[in-house]
């Protein structure tokens, strides 16, 4: 587990170039926020975490599938990857950022992906979906 990333993985880099084709401009890592999210953009007061499918649980996915020795180990250490996640974003919506998660397997398919992220980060309005920037 020691070789697991937790910076600068391949879906994190998908999702910061989408967000950049989109002409989005964030920070990352930032370290004063609770869980440090992944990527931030301060402008929109929004936090992104970019989730691999295995590690923190996305329901109904095939990537997280649970291994089959030392079953009580993985059962406690995904709780509690899904606790802390959890933890840290009830912390962020406090202070009032909006928080979006991304997953790993959402990254695939890179015109959706932008979308989504279009969506969050401006609260849904349709004027900025179909923005120029999309195409």
């Amino acid at each position: 587990m020691a070789q697991v990333k937790g910076k600068d993985t391949k879906p994190e880099i998908a999702v910061r170039r989408a967000l950049h084709s989109l002409g989005y401009r964030f920070r990352l890592h930032r370290g004063d926020l609770p869980g440090r999210p992944d990527i931030v953009m301060p402008k929109y007061k929004t936090a992104i975490f970019v989730h691999g499918c295995f590690w923190h649980r996305h329901s109904n996915c095939k990537k997280a599938s649970m291994p089959k020795t030392r079953v009580d180990f993985w059962q406690d250490k995904f709780a509690a990857n899904v606790s802390r996640d959890q933890r840290n974003e009830d912390a962020l919506r406090t202070k009032g950022w909006n928080v979006v998660i991304v997953w790993e397997c959402e990254t695939r398919d890179t015109e959706c992906l932008k979308t989504k992220l279009n969506s969050m980060i401006t609260g849904g309005d349709e004027r900025a979906i179909n923005s120029p920037l999309l195409t």
